[in-house]
């Protein structure tokens, strides 16, 4: 199978014409590594030694498109080479191609190339000691170190040092993509909860506001319009208090007005006297101790949403708000008639059932809305479980 090699880059080009002109004019003021008459030398002259130079500067072109092509070429070269007078220049070229293999040649390769290297630096030492009995014999296996292990450990603890920066850059790339993906998702939440809050404090009042004002266009009776407008009036007061303590909460302290408390349960009774004022017949039934203040939040919400629905969707009847508390959590219970009207009293977003199902989720209850067939007829039912006991040990601790 054919090995498609890629274009030499243009710095391994410059590379190899460098090494390939210093080559020739050391060829040609004459100078070479060792001199004609050494009975290593056997192909003496001066041609014999570019051929091995020639060769050398072919693989500086493949030392990054292709390593191991280059350094097992190179390494024939070389052996080449040191039959002939050799060349500097031929020598050179050699530990750069040897260290190009450990720095872009395959992880295998790094791991190999410089015990390898090693390997044969050692024997190069130990054979010819041996051999000759000479000290000086030791000197062959530190030339075959400088020339190839040592170029293949620098390739290594350079290919070592990229490869961590190349991790710790990934790694300061996915920190910055969980960080905006954190912030991403605060933004998404904190907007949620502001749009459950804006849906929650406004859509009761304004609810009221259009049936009231619907009415009073409707009826020529002075009386009924001057009730209507009173409702409308005290709802519109009420909607521009809530918004009001809204904007206090975003402004976080940024005004000297301290905003209003947040609601609790003990505004219940308020709330549903209002929902009385709004035209329904609604009943409380609470019984419950001191919970904490996300629950009650919470459990106020959807008691306020609950009746919110109720004046502009639920069929004439009694409207009933039942809360206990359990030892599994606080339970809530909103039931209305069901059925018997086509449209709705006031226009809707339908984002009520989805805020209010957002508030149980967050604190880990149950939440189902549906109609549901009893004693009573056709009831539309509201059940929500918050737990207690979990939110108020977090808050202990």
């Amino acid at each position: 199978m054919a090995v498609r090699l890629s274009r030499p880059r243009r710095f391994d080009v410059w590379v190899a014409l460098a090494g390939l002109l210093g080559g020739l004019l050391l060829w040609g003021i004459g100078l070479g590594t060792r001199p004609a008459d050494e009975p290593i030398v056997l192909f003496d002259g001066r041609w014999p030694i570019l051929l091995p130079l020639f060769v050398m500067a072919c693989c500086e072109l493949l030392r990054r498109a292709a390593p191991r092509t280059a350094v097992l070429t190179g390494t024939a070269a070389l052996t080449a080479d040191t039959l002939t007078q050799g060349s500097i220049a031929t020598l050179l070229m050699y530990t750069d191609v040897m260290y190009a293999a450990v720095l872009y040649g395959t992880p295998a390769s790094a791991r190999r190339i410089p015990w390898i290297t090693g390997l044969i630096s050692i024997v190069a030492s130990l054979v010819p000691y041996v051999v000759w009995r000479a000290p000086e014999a030791l000197l062959i296996g530190v030339a075959v170190g400088v020339v190839s292990f040592a170029p293949a450990s620098t390739g290594l603890i350079v290919r070592n040092h990229r490869d961590a920066a190349e991790a710790a850059r990934l790694r300061a790339e996915q920190t910055a993509l969980l960080a905006e993906m954190d912030r991403v998702q605060a933004v998404t939440a904190e907007r949620a909860r502001m749009a459950r809050e804006l849906h929650d404090m406004v859509a009761n009042h304004l609810s009221a506001i259009a049936i009231h004002s619907t009415a009073a266009l409707s009826l020529e009776d002075e009386k009924t319009s001057h009730d209507a407008l009173l409702v409308i009036r005290e709802n519109s007061v009420q909607g521009l208090s809530e918004m009001r303590r809204l904007i206090g909460i975003l402004r976080d302290g940024a005004d000297d007005r301290e905003p209003a408390a947040t609601p609790t349960l003990d505004g219940l009774g308020a709330l549903v006297e209002g929902a009385r004022a709004n035209g329904l017949d609604a009943g409380l039934d609470a019984a419950y101790d001191s919970v904490p203040a996300p629950v009650e939040l919470a459990a106020y919400r959807i008691v306020q949403e609950s009746l919110t629905n109720a004046l502009k969707h639920a069929a004439p009847g009694p409207v009933t708000v039942w809360l206990r508390r359990h030892d599994d959590g606080l339970g809530i219970r909103v039931t209305s008639a069901y059925g018997g009207r086509d449209t709705p009293r006031a226009p809707g977003s339908g984002a009520g059932l989805v805020g209010m199902r957002e508030r149980v989720a967050l604190l880990d209850g149950t939440f189902e809305a549906g109609p549901e067939s009893g004693a009573d007829g056709r009831l539309w039912v509201v059940r929500a479980l918050l737990p207690v006991t979990d939110i108020a040990q977090g808050e202990m601790e």
